[in-house]
């Protein structure tokens, strides 16, 4: 059966994609004034505080991954894209241990170990490409080259394909506007066509010749006797695919316009003081990536939140909200990149479902900035650069699309 996917637009009311960019005073307010409340146009309860966004995320006792409405618009409704066979991520334990446990053989600290060279020679063989000019745009040349390399370099498939990578994340992560939902979904369903049958020769061919790659690794998964067929993995590397572009793309990306337009002191001081890019890192991850949320179904009539809630109501927990309660970080509009306790974030999610890709989002985010700054001693932002005009809406809220910068090396 097909979810009913909820409108965010009708809970935001953002008025412009540059407020949805800088959503701080509409959190600001939900979290002082409406910390937990009920939207009618979408008939949804929205948590904003720290502790109540943590409970419904980790208590699935009371708030369930299973759902028939939901914010999340990943993948398309047609056969390609459903998420479907063993491997359910959208359910509760006990049953999510075994697709969580399945999903995780291509996420160990072994594989990390093995990556970790890899990614390097990416970052390295981009940063070259970029060298020698004056201006780059640090979305398309790095922020969002990146992560694709990576991923398709670790899926082990062409990188030289990185372009339909791109292509296919982006439709496949579109949020669906109330407004052009069939325009959307019909782009949603082309990508995963076209996706499904590019990996399944991969897969196939695989099987008889593995690697040190995630599609070996998940091809020798097993947990309880079990291992994945090969329609299987195809649609699980869809959803890995998002984890490991877009959201790493988006911080990547935002990272960078945080150096240039929230404090143009930052990147001097990091690139002085290494030991700081990692905190850098933690504090962007609670600080710029504006638009993290996740949706709960209610299992049974409880008020852990305050208010009556009634089984089969959807409560949208808002970590990007949670991030701002000034009950957990102090002055929490403020970006500091040497706050102590940023890394209690609640960006990669909390409990059962916290992001199996979040070590891998970090590691590509320090390597990649770290060595960009040994390229490259100063930035400076570029003056005709129109904010508004360089926006475009994804799952991650609304995101860069370019970013021009001056370097000087």
């Amino acid at each position: 059966m097909k979810n009913e996917i909820i409108s965010l637009e009708e809970i935001t009311q953002f008025q412009s994609p540059t407020h949805e960019f800088n959503p701080y005073e509409w959190y600001k307010n939900k979290l002082e004034n409406e910390p937990v409340s009920f939207n009618e146009a979408t008939n949804t309860w929205n948590v904003y505080r720290y502790k109540d966004v943590k409970k419904v995320l980790s208590d699935y006792e009371h708030f369930s991954s299973v759902r028939t409405r939901t914010t999340i618009s990943v993948g398309a409704d047609n056969d390609e894209g459903k998420h479907m066979g063993k491997v359910n991520l959208m359910s509760d334990p006990p049953e999510h241990r075994k697709s969580r446990s399945l999903l995780s053989a291509a996420f160990t600290p072994r594989s990390l170990k093995l990556w970790e060279p890899r990614i390097h020679e990416i970052v390295n063989g981009l940063l070259s490409d970029i060298e020698e000019k004056q201006v780059i745009d640090v979305v398309k040349d790095f922020a969002s080259a990146l992560p694709t390399i990576v991923i398709a370099d670790l899926l082990g498939v062409p990188s030289k394909d990185r372009e339909l990578f791109q292509n296919w994340v982006y439709d496949l992560f579109l949020p669906i506007p109330k407004e052009n939902a069939e325009k959307v979904n019909e782009l949603k369903r082309e990508a995963a066509k076209e996706y499904y049958n590019y990996l399944f020769p991969y897969i196939v061919q695989k099987r008889s010749n593995l690697a040190d790659d995630i599609i070996s690794d998940l091809i020798q998964a097993e947990v309880d006797g079990e291992r994945l067929t090969d329609d299987e993995i195809v649609r699980m590397t869809m959803f890995i695919l998002g984890a490991g572009i877009e959201t790493t793309s988006h911080l990547l990306a935002n990272t960078f316009y945080s150096f240039l337009y929230d404090n143009d002191q930052i990147y001097e001081e990091v690139r002085a003081n290494r030991e700081l890019l990692p905190n850098t890192v933690e504090e962007m991850l609670r600080f710029r990536f504006n638009i993290a949320k996740m949706d709960r179904t209610v299992k049974k009539d409880n008020d852990l939140l305050g208010v009556p809630l009634k089984k089969g109501d959807v409560v949208v927990a808002w970590m990007s909200a949670a991030n701002m309660d000034e009950e957990v970080f102090s002055n929490p509009f403020t970006l500091d990149i040497h706050r102590s306790n940023n890394k209690q974030h609640l960006t990669f999610g909390n409990g059962p479902h916290f992001c199996l890709g979040a070590p891998l989002a970090r590691m590509e985010a320090n390597i990649g900035i770290g060595l960009f700054m040994d390229k490259f001693s100063r930035i400076e932002p570029v003056s005709d650069f129109k904010l508004e005009q360089n926006l475009t809406p994804a799952a991650t809220g609304q995101t860069l699309i370019s970013l021009p910068v001056r370097v000087y090396k």
